[in-house]
Parts: C-alpha cells; structure tokens; sequence
C-alpha cells in the first residue's frame, strides 16, 4: 500500500482526553444537542500549497476512520480512569463515527471546507483526527530528509533545555510541569510519539502527560485534558438564559464530575466576564482555570487578584497555560507566577510540529448549537470564528464586552 493511501488514524484513542470527558458529560445530560462545526485554515496565504490539493486524500482517510471502533484493551483503559463512568464505556464500545456527518468541498476561493453536522455526541469526537490528518496529508509533501534533520535537532535542543530546567529547580520549589498539547497540529502520528517519548525519558519530572490519550496509554504517563471551549459555548443554545450560560455549563460540568477535572476554561467570552461569573461557588469547587488567549501575565494576575477578593488563598490553586507556548516561555510564566499560585504548561505545536517548516494555523470550530449561533468572543484578535454579526454583537451585549 503506497504511503498516501495507508490509514493515518488507526486508533479512536488517538484523541486528545477532553474529547472523551466532554463526550461524556454530553451523552449523560444533552444527548440530543445538535451541532454544526466548520473548518478554518487561519494562515491560508502562508502555506506552500493550496490545501484544496489534499482534498482526494483527505476523503480517503475519513472513510478509514469511521470504519475504526474502540478494541477491547483500548476500552479496559479508559475503565482504569477513575472519572470515565462503566456506562460511557459501554456506550464507546458501540461507538463509530458516522460518515455521512462530515463533508469535504472547496469552496470558490479553492479554499479546502470541512463541515460537520449532527448530534454533538457524534459531531464533536471528529475534530482532532481531522486536523490530525489534515497537517499529516499536507506536510507528507513537504517531508524531505533535510527536514526531518532540522526536526530532530530543535528535538534535541529542547530535550537540552528541559535538562537544564530540571538542574534549575531546587528541592522544596513548585514544580515546573509541563504536558504535550500537540496532537490536533503535529507534523505527523509517528514524530508526535517520537517527540513525547524523548522529552518524558529526558525529563520525566518536567514532562509528566500527554492530552493524547493513545500516546499516555502507549507510555503509561498521565492523559491532560478538561474542556473545550465547545462545551462552554454550547450552552450559550440550551434551555438557559444567555447571561447565564457559562454558569449553566460549569455547574453541569461539577455535576458530572463532581470533583475530578477541576480546571475551567475562562476565554469563551473573555476574562472579565468570566471572573463575573465565576464566584466564590465556583472558585472552591474548581482546582484553577486555564488560559488560552490574551496576555498571559495580566490573565494570570486577575486570576490571582480574584482569589485574594474571595479569601481563597492563591497557593491552594492552579494555573494551566495552554496558548502558543515554547518551552522557555513556559519557563519564564512560571518563574513570574510559582511564588504566589501554583502552575502547569500544556505546549502543542512547538512541540510536536518545530521542523523549521511554516506551521499550519487550522480550527475545527463548534458555530451553531440546536439551530442557533454560538460564538467564542477570545482574549485574542482573530479567533473569533462566527458569520452572524447580529448574534455577536448581541453575545457583547449581554456579557458587556466592549468592542
């Protein structure tokens, strides 16, 4: 079999972990939510060539992923995970992802769309294998051995730095923890393990997990993963008030999960708004909360600011950062933050996809909920992904975000 035609995925645990853990709240208390996502390549102009090429390969690799099903080993593990309930895995041993809800076109700019739509208990598991498969099918093209070369050696000039880091920390001082948030934008399956397994043996006290829960499962390290910002943006269309949606969706998430996975996403409609929401309720039965877009700093000081006005004390909580980071900036936020709150880092294509090659800024984004728009109004310009102006300003509005 030539290499283009064979299966790029070929496990449904190669999946980052808060697709399972959000699947799960959503089988459990919104089974019949129905959703729309659609594809974006944000760097479109940037990239050697159009992706509208792939599309005949692409075509060919979703019908090998909705042929896959969970192996029976792959679901005694997900059993071993104290907060994935008997009856979800029961559930994933039935499960296959359905054809007919993803559809591939190129649109009249030869832009390369991707749509998916149906139940979002079917709908929302398709989107990191898809950009998976996207970033593997363009840089196949790409891959020469001078690339490869210049891939292992920014490998082994971070395997140097996370070595030097872990001589750093001194006995008795908050740890510098780090995960791998590569999988959705990795240069392919094969160099993301590679890239994983160094790093964890070079640095293993740095290096601790993986959002890939293939990968954890391979090299028995720890699988990362909460939410997304889907399902905070879902409830913005279930039967709750606008105003109070992000409430709605943090009190469904305790309720699912009732103390395990406590980080929350704060960037679906800003910071600000969000620290409106989230109260003293909150702030005790939430571990931290992660960060995703926006200066990381000035986040990370709100955060902190916000925990001395309830009286919790800093020290007891964490911060993830999860946007765009290196190693050294990773490094350099938790010297700003580690005497005052406890940290951790989720890196993603500076890991799994530094090969000296221009990197692929692809989104597979949730823009409509039962018939109705949803939007993530980010910390960040340019991440908001919505083509209803209307419902937009309307979701400034009511969280009273200024343009």
């Amino acid at each position: 079999m030539p290499q283009s035609s064979q299966p790029i995925i070929t496990s449904l645990l190669d999946n980052d972990l808060y697709k399972f853990t959000m699947l799960q709240a959503m089988l459990h208390q919104f089974p019949s939510t129905h959703g729309v996502y659609r594809f974006r390549c944000r760097n479109y102009k940037d990239t050697a060539y159009p992706l509208a090429d792939i599309k005949q390969d692409l075509e060919a690799q979703l019908d090998y992923l909705c042929q896959l099903s969970f192996t029976q080993d792959e679901l005694d593990y997900l059993s071993s995970l104290r907060f994935i309930r008997s009856d979800f895995v029961d559930y994933l041993e039935l499960f296959k992802l359905k054809r007919r809800h993803i559809k591939v076109s190129i649109d009249h700019k030869n832009r390369l769309s991707i749509d998916i739509e149906g139940p979002m208990i079917q709908a929302m598991f398709f989107e990191i294998f898809v950009l998976a498969i996207v970033n593997e099918l363009y840089y196949r093209r790409l891959t020469t051995p001078a690339v490869l070369k210049e891939g292992e050696a920014r490998l082994q000039d971070k395997v140097a730095l996370l070595q030097e880091y872990t001589l750093k920390q001194q006995r008795g001082q908050p740890p510098f923890i780090v995960a791998d948030f590569g999988t959705r934008r990795r240069f392919s399956k094969n160099w993301h393990s590679h890239v994983v397994e160094t790093l964890h043996r070079a640095a293993p006290s740095i290096l601790r997990g993986t959002s890939n829960v293939y990968l954890a499962k391979k090299l028995k390290i720890t699988p990362i993963g909460t939410m997304a910002h889907e399902f905070m943006q879902a409830f913005q269309a279930l039967d709750v008030r606008l105003r109070d949606s992000q409430k709605a969706a943090l009190e469904a998430w305790v309720h699912e999960y009732r103390g395990d996975l406590g980080i929350a996403l704060t960037d679906v409609v800003g910071m600000d708004a969000f620290l409106r929401d989230f109260d003293l309720y909150f702030a005790k039965l939430f571990d931290g909360l992660r960060h995703d877009s926006g200066d990381p700093y000035v986040w990370g000081d709100k955060a902190i600011a916000h925990y001395k006005k309830l009286k919790i004390d800093p020290k007891t909580k964490i911060l993830t950062f999860s946007d765009g980071l290196s190693l050294d900036k990773a490094w350099q936020l938790h010297q700003y933050f580690k005497d005052r709150i406890q940290t951790s880092f989720g890196v993603g294509t500076n890991l799994s996809n530094d090969m000296g090659l221009t990197q692929l800024n692809i989104v597979l984004k949730l823009v409509e909920c039962n018939g109705q728009p949803v939007a993530k109004l980010s910390d960040s310009p340019g991440k908001t992904m919505i083509q209803n102006d209307t419902y937009l300003a309307y979701l400034r509005q009511v969280f009273e975000i200024d343009e």
